[in-house]
């Protein structure tokens, strides 16, 4: 039998790749989500069939997905993807057409309303506490990496430890800064520069070190599950769960009901929270997933939608992926990443990430979760760059189920290092 690349031939998928590389090269290509699509699947999948075929990469690494991210950075700094087709990757992926947010909308309610309703509840009472542990981890390793380096522990904390764990950069830096200047009185731009450098960092770390997790959890059965849960109770909640057969129309439905959960997360967060309290901004999609969880927990949605849900998000984890690696590749600046290496600075991102795994995974054990899946999502997703960043560790860590707990830390956790950050401004500096 013949192998397929997405269901295409070798030379299926050459020639149709080709056609899009001379439409874009000739400047045909259209500037639509048409053109933008099919050039992203083209680098994509191109990137990603190479990435599961280079030795210690794909074991150790990440794979296809991580260099159909890393891949693509790197042709935008090298200028070979015309510009007006890196910024038309750029619209599909964010801003105006947001296919990013799309995947992220479909992925939490798949991924929450496929979980049982007694393992949602008991996984989401012990995340909190997880996301804490990884804090205080990244926080000691942290300070002990700064003492090497004559970097004093409040500013360890305060430069190194806030922007990384802050959930990003729009939900983490962006918003430090802000608080930075109002607190101190010194321009934001003076702490946001070096913050994003030691996140950009940080990001890269939190990626590789997502790949290297999944080849312990699977060296190491006792340390992970099915990639899909954090309970190490799961199996034992889950045995007797109802199985639900679906039509094509429950998909339509199943992607409406995302969508709308979605826009309600951002009314609750523009027109409640944010009134309310103005100096701690929380993501839509915190709220998104809190009220997807209560929808599952009070038994809302019919079973044959929960399902639909379910098989759209498979669906989108499996395929869809691709477009987003390449959309966040096309958004990652290299040139900030070769601007802050510096020894360092490194050393002590290094330390920080290793030391929000152990944490999340150590205390994460102690609540019942599994060490790898408690480490990948709430540790390193709390130690990249946001919504883009958990979709790269969680890709390189094989465990794309996991977004909504993912989202948590970048989101929910983000909002909780602005709590901290808030008080620590006024304390330490």
């Amino acid at each position: 039998m013949k192998k397929k690349y997405f269901g295409l031939n070798l030379p299926m998928l050459l020639v149709l790749s080709a056609i899009v590389f001379i439409a874009t090269y000739m400047g045909v290509l259209s500037k639509d989500l048409a053109g933008g699509v099919a050039l992203m699947f083209a680098i994509g999948i191109i990137l990603y069939e190479i990435g599961e075929r280079i030795p210690i990469w794909n074991t150790y690494v990440g794979g296809g997905l991580v260099l159909a991210f890393l891949g693509t950075a790197i042709l935008v700094y090298l200028h070979v993807i015309p510009e007006e087709y890196v910024e038309l990757i750029s619209s599909v992926n964010s801003k105006p057409m947001g296919v990013l947010n799309f995947f992220i909308i479909m992925l939490i309610s798949g991924s929450l309303l496929g979980l049982n309703r007694d393992l949602m509840i008991k996984s989401f009472a012990g995340y909190i506490p997880a996301i804490l542990g990884g804090v205080l981890g990244a926080a000691i390793l942290g300070i002990i990496g700064g003492l090497f380096f004559g970097v004093s522990p409040a500013n360890t904390i305060l430069k190194y430890v806030l922007p990384v764990m802050g959930g990003g950069n729009g939900a983490g830096a962006v918003p430090l800064s802000q608080i930075y200047e109002r607190v101190t009185g010194d321009a934001a731009a003076n702490y946001y520069g070096f913050a994003i450098s030691i996140l950009t960092i940080a990001n890269i770390f939190a990626i590789i070190a997502g790949g290297i997790l999944n080849k312990i959890g699977e060296a190491r059965k006792g340390l992970t599950g099915d990639k899909k849960t954090l309970m190490r109770s799961a199996p034992e909640i889950e045995q007797n769960e109802e199985k639900f057969t679906t039509q094509l129309k429950d998909y339509a439905g199943a992607i409406l009901m995302g969508l709308t959960f979605y826009q309600l997360g951002r009314l609750v967060a523009d027109k409640i929270w944010d009134p309310l309290v103005p100096s701690v901004p929380i993501h839509p999609f915190a709220f998104m997933i809190i009220i997807v969880a209560l929808a599952n927990g009070l038994g809302l949605v019919p079973g044959s939608l929960r399902q639909a849900a379910k098989e759209v998000q498979s669906f989108f984890t499996k395929n869809i992926v691709i477009l987003i690696m390449v959309g966040v590749g096309v958004e990652t600046d290299l040139n900030e990443l070769i601007a802050a290496i510096t020894f360092g600075n490194v050393v002590m991102a290094f330390l920080i990430v290793v030391g929000a795994v152990i944490g999340s995974g150590l205390v994460g054990h102690l609540v019942g979760f599994f060490f790898v899946d408690s480490a990948v999502t709430a540790g390193l997703c709390m130690a990249n760059r946001g919504g883009s960043g958990d979709l790269a560790v969680l890709g390189a860590a094989d465990r794309m189920d996991l977004i909504s707990y993912a989202q948590l830390s970048s989101r929910l956790g983000g909002g909780i290092i602005l709590v901290i950050g808030s008080i620590l401004f006024g304390t330490l500096m």
